[in-house]
């Protein structure tokens, strides 16, 4: 089992660590509700070292880059970060990833914890174009700061101007009198805030310097258990549950970062996907009768017929109701449709919503 930087810390604050993607994590501190509410209201902080980071660099690494992800990277400009994926060659997709355009050639991939090896051997398999590619997930420390009060509780420690930051941008700078810190706004819980990537060997001296900063602003420490709700509530897909290696990106409604100008893996195949339309679509769920829905549990029609199963499931604690995605035909597709999820063999009302579900 891997350690971060900060798995002492995290221990010593009283977290309960699990084991997530080869590493001990912490899953919660004081409970997964109340961190929620404190990322919705002011501001916590996620310790996702365990990420991983590639950068890629190189005249041809646009081109690498387009060839592997769906997205299309020609879009993106010094200081802009892309989502995107790496589809496979049989449909489904590798990874979900997040694109940094350093310079015109020079490139981050943040990529799941889970699958830093596999996609790592997955883009090398394709390059042909002599991009140096480089491993820094060991000696990269991430932190999420995420909520409405972000900017404020993290503003004293840096000289760039946070709440002018747009979404999906990056800058580098100094922060908390560290050099070289990439500060970026993408956030996974549509709380708002901001992602800090940094050498491992500062994690402590930041990590006590975010908390010092964001004190007056109720700051404190957020587990894994709420980054999954918080995530959950604005519809945003974990790969391993939502999306995998036999989940195409049109399924998942992942078109809008798949684009067929440029020439990428599995291109023609997914082209083909969408002119015929997928088989079955990912949908947002709330349940109309009690009960909560959980990853793997089958969705029936009112007959009993199977037409789909639940991905992700979860009690929304800013919703007060339950609430999951899942994978169904695509007649029962439309918002306003009548599903139901089979829970313990009882078939449990439900209605598909627009996503998000939390509009904050």
């Amino acid at each position: 089992m891997k350690n971060t930087a900060l798995t002492e810390t995290h221990i010593s604050l009283g977290a309960k660590m699990v084991p997530f993607a080869g590493y001990s994590m912490p899953v919660q501190y004081e409970g997964i509700n109340a961190e929620h509410q404190v990322v919705r209201n002011s501001v916590g902080v996620f310790d996702v070292s365990h990420m991983g980071e590639f950068i890629l660099k190189g005249e041809r690494a646009l081109e690498l880059i387009q060839k592997v992800t769906s997205n299309d990277a020609s879009k993106l400009v010094e200081g802009k970060v892309q989502y995107s994926c790496l589809p496979n060659e049989t449909g489904g997709i590798v990874d979900d990833l997040l694109v940094y355009r350093i310079d015109s050639n020079t490139y981050m991939l943040v990529v799941n914890a889970s699958n830093i090896e596999k996609d790592w051997n997955w883009i090398s398999k394709f390059n042909t174009y002599g991009v140096e590619l480089k491993d820094i997930s060991e000696r990269t420390a991430l932190l999420a700061v995420q909520g409405p009060k972000a900017a404020e509780a993290l503003q004293s420690l840096t000289e760039t101007d946070l709440s002018s930051m747009e979404y999906y941008s990056f800058k580098k700078g100094k922060f908390a009198g560290i050099e070289n810190v990439l500060i970026s706004a993408t956030g996974y819980t549509g709380a708002g805030g901001f992602e800090l990537y940094f050498d491992s060997s500062h994690a402590e001296e930041v990590w006590r310097a975010i908390f010092e900063a964001g004190a007056p602003y109720g700051i404190r420490p957020i587990g894994l258990g709420a980054r999954d709700t918080l995530r959950l509530e604005m519809g945003f897909c974990l790969y391993g549950n939502d999306i995998d290696d036999y989940t195409s990106p049109l399924e998942a409604g992942l078109g809008w970062i798949t684009k067929f100008n440029k020439d990428f893996v599995n291109a023609a195949q997914l082209a083909e996907q969408k002119q015929n339309k997928p088989a079955r679509k990912l949908i947002g769920f709330e349940m109309i009768d009690r009960g909560i829905p959980r990853h793997d549990y089958e969705i029936v029609d009112r007959s009993g017929n199977n037409i789909g199963k639940v991905t992700s499931g979860t009690q929304s604690p800013s919703l007060q109701k339950a609430i999951g995605l899942g994978y169904v035909k695509p007649e029962f597709s439309t918002v306003g449709s009548e599903i139901f999820i089979n829970i313990r063999n009882n078939p449990v009302k439900a209605q598909v919503v627009k996503l998000p579900f939390y509009k904050g």
